[in-house]
Formats: C-alpha cells, structure tokens, sequence
C-alpha cells in the first residue's frame, strides 16, 4: 500500500491547541467497524458504550520533562530530545542542530548541573548521549527539562498535568499516550461501578510511535523499539476477560499496539516485558483488541495505519471526512474516537 493512501487534508484550525476545559467533555465519535455506523457524543458517555465484563486496557507510561534546552561546549545552541533511557546514563536521543553535534561533541545544560556526551550518532539523526551529573538524573530532569509537546502544538501549557493521563505513574515517555488524557479519576471510577475492568500495561512512548513514515510503500517502514511490560496482575485480568466473553479493548494505539505485541494464539496473554516494533497496517490481523479507544491522528501516520487496520480504510478515512465537517478537534490535545 502506498503511504498517499492515508493523506486526508486537514483545515489548520482544527488543530487543538490546548486541552479541553474538562478532560471528559471532550467530544467523542463512535464508529461501528462492521456496519460503519457513526454517532456523535461526549467523552463522559463511553460508561453507556462499555459493558460490564469487558476490560479498559491503559497505558500508564509518564511523560518525563525531555526536551532539554543548552549549549554547545564549541559554542552555539543545543536542543535535545530525549528518547530513551539505554542505563548507565546512557540516553538514546534526538538534537537540533544535528550537523553540528556529532559523535564527540560535548553538551551543557543548566550552567553545567547537566553534562552530556555524543558517544555515536545514526543516519536517521538519533544520537546516543551520556551524561555526567551530581544527584538523581530524573530530578535533575524535573528541574531543567521541558515537556516535550509535539511541533504543531505553539501555545504555552500552563500545566503541564495536562499531558499526562491522571493513570500515569512509570516515567519514561518521550510523548503522551494521548487517548488517555479523556479520562478523569471520577469517570474511572463510573466505569468500575458498572462493572468493567481495568488493567494498567507500560509502553513507554519513543520515536517508534511518532516517527512519521517517510518510504512511499508502507511495508517498507521500519519501526524503532520501545519498551512494554505486561505485569501478571493485569495478564490475568485480560486473560480472564476474554475467557467470561468481556471485551478487551485497547486505550489508546500504544495500549494496542503492547497488546499485539505480547498475545499469542487464541487470545492468551502471559506477563513479560522487553522491546517490541510492531507496526500495525491493513492486513494485519488482530489477536486480543476488540475495541479502541483512539485520538485523531496525522495524516500519513503509523497511528492512521493502525486504526485503519482495525477498522478499514475507506471507513476511517470516511470517519474522518465526517469528523472534519463536524468541526472535531484533532491530535494530541484533540476530541476521541471510540471503535468497535
């Protein structure tokens, strides 16, 4: 397939630029998968679109301060992006300008309470950066780092929180898993009095997801590695979702994606951890997610190809088309889809 076949244009001003007032009034489009049925709600009505059984799976990666501001020890400005924690203080990372900090250069942030070193860089502009300090480097972070919110978001976030879901709690993401950010802890709250399940997975959020799609031939894109961990609790929880008929459905593509990742046949699920590049197209076959709850996402993203994989192609983009008409608010601070 060709990666034109996932363009829609977007009008600009429907790009949000800052969250909603209240993170469940946010509007939400419905999408019947089999039907292509589509009905129009607030975010706070999924309650009376969940059954009790089924079983919310959320991502509960935190969104570390990690875009870092400094300078280059031959002179000029830095910016960083950080990707991934390899250990050993040892960061897989983005930087700007990328021409002028290649392997060996050596960075400084915060009049030098921040220190850090190219040690190798990659075509596709990753670097691998090590870093000096004194103390705990993810304090370090929260007192000099940035949130890093994506480029086509140009207004200030008064509160950062607003990035991150009210669930977050495993720092390590370089991005929010944005589906997420509707609910509030009373909405949560609702859904298990009714009888629906949680189940808390990690995927830490790097360039894998938002690196955008640059072959004309979409098989041909290679995703980066990010790393999940399923914990037993919630593997058990799924495992028996499905065994008494619920349904297991995905927060987020994130969520879908570790999901994917970790199933194997005939929708079993053990705990494990490690690293996945699962990239998710039309075609692909999907062994655990019945339904997904998902933001609107870039035109000619993996998360496009993802959803359209779920739901087909001609009704996502038809979805879309009518989301557009209707004036809904898209990416990352935008309204919600729910499929099923």
């Amino acid at each position: 397939m060709k990666k034109s076949d996932f363009y829609y244009s977007l009008p600009e001003e429907l790009i949000a630029q800052t969250p909603a007032d209240k993170r469940d009034e946010s509007r939400l489009l419905t999408l019947n998968r089999n039907t292509g049925e589509i009905k129009h709600k607030r975010f706070y009505d999924i309650t009376d679109l969940l059954n009790a059984g089924d079983c919310l799976v959320l991502n509960n990666s935190k969104v570390i301060p990690a875009r870092l501001i400094g300078e280059r020890e031959s002179g000029g400005a830095v910016e960083v992006l950080l990707l991934r924690d390899l250990g050993s203080n040892t960061w897989e990372a983005l930087t700007k300008p990328g021409r002028k900090t290649r392997k060996g250069a050596r960075l400084s942030f915060g009049n030098g309470k921040l220190s850090a070193c190219v040690e190798d860089e990659f075509p596709d502009g990753r670097r691998i950066l090590r870093f000096e300090f004194d103390g705990v480097f993810l304090e370090i972070l929260d007192a000099l780092g940035q949130m890093p919110l994506p480029p086509y978001i140009r207004r200030y976030l008064g509160n950062p929180n607003r990035y991150q879901t009210v669930y977050s709690k495993v720092p390590g993401s370089a991005a929010a898993p944005t589906a997420g950010l509707h609910f509030t802890d009373e909405l949560l709250e609702r859904i298990r009095e009714k009888g629906v399940n949680t189940a808390f997975i990690t995927l830490h959020v790097g360039l894998g997801t938002f690196r955008p799609v640059k072959t004309l031939n979409i098989e041909e894109h290679k995703m980066h590695s990010e790393y999940f961990e399923i914990p037993d609790e919630s593997a058990k929880i799924i495992e028996r979702t499905v065994k008494d008929g619920g349904r297991v459905i995905a927060v987020g593509t994130t969520s879908c994606r570790t999901l994917e990742s970790a199933a194997g046949p005939d929708k079993t699920l053990k705990a494990r951890s490690g690293w996945t590049d699962i990239f998710i197209y039309p075609g692909c076959k999907f062994k655990l997610t019945d339904a997904l709850i998902t933001n609107f996402h870039l035109p000619e993203s993996t998360l496009i190809m993802l959803v359209s994989a779920f739901a087909g192609r001609e009704r996502i983009l038809k979805a879309y088309e009518t989301a557009i008409a209707e004036k809904y608010r898209f990416f990352s601070f935008g309204d919600a889809m729910f499929i099923y």
